[in-house]
């Protein structure tokens, strides 16, 4: 069929010469995820308690206190669940605790470590390598694992690159650098600090020999002056710009941000409304960049007397995240890992029914009560595949109500790395 067409190839020369700046923006600050685990959670212990065996240590903990509050089927009615869904939760929490325990475990060097000198820090670094690649070669590390050094503010820095410079280039003396390797940088305040932080691992990377962007680092959100500027601009929402690629997540912190805010001890937490405003700016600063976003702990821990109204709390503040996007946070102690599996996977597991109906109608264009979009189906497919990879659900599950395989899955919810890999 013969068309008239008004605009002249000039025209549409014009128009693709001036968007070729966005379009160059899009591809390189813009990629999306890049379709690798993400942990549940991070669990930090002062670094000079790590052993090789802490995760295992951990996980024997964990079962036995929940094996003395009636086992984790119980544990289960406690976070809420119906007699049917505690009794799918608790075997997978079972087997979660005894084979993974910690999915992600920062060997701290900040506030969970303190000021101790430098003669006794620099040992530590060392030793906390070593016992790092330990673990690795016998294969009792968590699949991800690091350190968190102190902060870029004038009084810490030299401490803290000291020990960052210690830890990795031990790491690659004794062993290499763990394949799941994640440093932190803690209490950043300017765009400046994380310029700084990238100039020392690209320092690094160059060297031992590392390949460039090897060393990535997220950046702990605990002041108000990363959230609003001294210029009323939002410095977190530059950061995935400055340094596209070097950045992998955006960790809140519950305590200093708090209590920067002036919120009394007793108010400080995880749903507090500064909290939510936070999280809320770091959501919209990092979408569609790649970059992970972590909730913060609570403090309070199931010990004593109150182990059960504690886990009650952990659960209730574990689901409440997952529920606005942020799909991992950090546990304190091994008590709380029971509650942040059981609430975790009870979560997975009351979404799947729905979640892989709306995948299957998609996918076969059946018409259904909802007409999802593209967009919609690529979050309806990372539900479900988050849900695979902590091990709430089981692939076979996945397929016989979607009718689809993990390939495919990562297909609908990665399309832009399907592409990418197909080329």
């Amino acid at each position: 069929m013969a068309v008239h067409l008004s605009l002249s190839a000039a025209d549409l020369a014009h128009i693709e010469d001036s968007l070729s700046a966005t379009d160059a923006l899009l591809d390189r600050n813009y990629p999306g995820d890049d379709g690798s685990r993400q942990p549940v959670h991070t669990v930090y212990v002062p670094a000079d308690k790590f052993t090789p065996t802490l995760a295992a240590d951990w996980g024997h903990e964990a079962r036995s206190l929940a094996s003395n509050h009636g086992g984790l089927e119980r544990l289960g009615s406690l976070l809420g669940q119906d007699d049917e869904l505690a009794a799918a939760v608790a075997p997978r929490v079972a087997t979660k605790l005894a084979a993974e325990p910690i999915e992600d475990l920062r060997l701290d060097f900040e506030d969970g470590y303190g000021n101790r000198g430098d003669d006794a820090e620099d040992a530590a670094a060392i030793t906390a390598a070593r016992a790092v690649n330990t673990a690795v070669s016998q294969g009792t590390a968590p699949p991800f694992i690091g350190i968190r050094f102190k902060c870029f503010e004038a009084p810490t820095r030299a401490r803290g690159i000291r020990t960052l410079d210690l830890f990795v280039s031990t790491l690659v003396e004794t062993g290499g650098l763990p394949d799941g390797l994640v440093l932190t940088l803690p209490k950043v305040t300017t765009v400046d600090q994380v310029r700084a932080m990238d100039f020392a691992v690209s320092r690094l990377e160059q060297i031992h020999g590392l390949a460039a962007g090897r060393l990535r680092f997220e950046v702990q959100v605990e002041t108000p002056q990363l959230i609003l500027g001294a210029d009323g601009t939002s410095p977190v929402a530059r950061l995935a710009h400055e340094i596209p690629g070097r950045i992998s997540a955006l960790h809140y912190g519950t305590y200093d941000y708090s209590a920067s805010l002036e919120v009394s001890a007793e108010y400080q937490s995880m749903e507090h409304p500064v909290a939510d405003f936070a999280k809320e700016v770091m959501q919209l600063a990092v979408a569609g960049t790649g970059i992970r976003l972590s909730d913060g702990s609570t403090n309070i821990i199931p010990m004593g007397d109150g182990v059960e109204s504690a886990w009650a709390l952990h659960g209730r503040l574990v689901r409440r995240s997952l529920e606005r996007g942020y799909y991992q946070g950090w546990d304190l102690h091994a008590a709380q890992l029971p509650s942040r599996f059981s609430a975790t996977y009870a979560f997975y597991r009351q979404g799947l029914p729905a979640s892989a109906a709306r995948l299957r109608n998609y996918v076969e264009q059946t018409p259904g009560a909802v007409m999802d979009e593209p967009a919609t189906a690529k979050a309806l497919a990372n539900f479900v595949l988050r849900g695979v990879v902590c091990g709430a659900v089981g692939a076979d599950e996945v397929a016989a109500l979607t009718g689809l395989d993990i390939p495919q899955l990562t297909v609908l919810a990665h399309p832009r790395l399907a592409l990418s890999t197909s080329k």
